[in-house]
């Protein structure tokens, strides 16, 4: 698969001349879910999750589909009947030919005090794990992680032993639109140096093959 980073945790996956888009949220680029033929939301929050986004995907492609949680998909499921899945943890399924599997059920925690949500990650093609806001390990083999690096839910220490439990051949930084570009040579270093795993990141618009 072709992997291009979008902003934030947006990331694009192309195969045998299919595209699939996953979290086109609000700090995403503006067209970041246009040409997708399939389309993976991991949970509600608007950094993820960009109703407009979403709509301007669906409406440009009739072909195109939402596979997502169920507080996503109730806000587009009446529009685009047929064409919106609800997803959770353990289902299994197939979008534009991508196999994909999914991981998870809660957001991480960012106070005691907030209510939890639902999140889910998903698992493409055996291969890459996104799994959104939250540090949930899928317990099978992950050749590529996308790794949330800096989030208001979670510290350096929390990715480096989530890296060395997942294990992963390499892992990409998504979630990274709150880090400051001076503080990325701080995030490289610990998590290249401790995470047991080959540690890269990508601008956006980046692309490379996974």
């Amino acid at each position: 698969m072709k992997l291009t980073k979008r902003l934030h945790s947006c990331v694009q996956l192309e195969k045998d001349g299919r595209v699939l888009v996953i979290d086109p949220g609000a700090f995403s680029e503006p067209d970041a879910g246009l040409g997708a033929d399939a389309l993976l939301v991991t949970h509600e929050h608007p950094d993820h999750f960009d109703e407009g986004r979403l709509r301007a995907a669906l409406d440009a492609n009739p072909a195109a589909a939402l596979w997502t949680l169920r507080s996503v998909a109730e806000r587009l499921a009446p529009a685009y009947p047929g064409r919106v899945h609800t997803v959770g943890h353990g289902d299994a399924f197939t979008a534009a030919g991508f196999d994909v599997q999914v991981h998870g059920e809660l957001h991480a925690v960012i106070h005691p005090d907030i209510p939890r949500i639902t999140n889910v990650g998903y698992l493409v093609e055996g291969s890459l794990f996104h799994p959104g806001d939250a540090l949930t390990v899928p317990g099978v083999p992950v050749e590529t992680l996308m790794v949330p690096v800096h989030a208001p839910w979670n510290k350096v220490s929390e990715v480096i032993d989530y890296l060395r439990e997942v294990g992963p051949r390499r892992a990409i930084d998504i979630h990274d639109v709150y880090l400051a570009d001076i503080a990325r040579p701080i995030y490289d270093t610990a998590l290249g140096n401790l995470g047991r795993t080959d540690h890269g990141r990508l601008a956006a618009g980046e692309a490379t093959e996974v």
